[in-house]
């Protein structure tokens, strides 16, 4: 159980599983932060878009744009 150190070797590969996740977990993650912000900025417009002034609606706008760039972005790197 013990192989010369304090930590248990159990203990110690699941710590080092937790704590330094694989890249594809990593992308994974920003994937869904990218489209819940397209997701989120689409909502705005569409609830709210008859309050919003057009500097408003503009930054709305380029945000989802953004996010939708980054989002193609990260899936062409994946895919190759």
């Amino acid at each position: 159980m013990m192989d010369g150190g304090i930590t248990p070797r159990p203990v110690a590969d699941i710590s080092l599983q937790y704590f330094n996740p694989k890249q594809s977990t990593i992308v994974d993650m920003i994937m869904i932060q990218l489209i819940s912000a397209i997701l989120v900025g689409l909502f705005v417009l569409v609830w709210k878009g008859q309050e919003l002034n057009q500097q408003d609606v503009t930054l709305f706008m380029a945000g989802i744009m953004v996010a939708f760039f980054l989002l193609n972005s990260v899936y062409a790197r994946i895919t190759q």
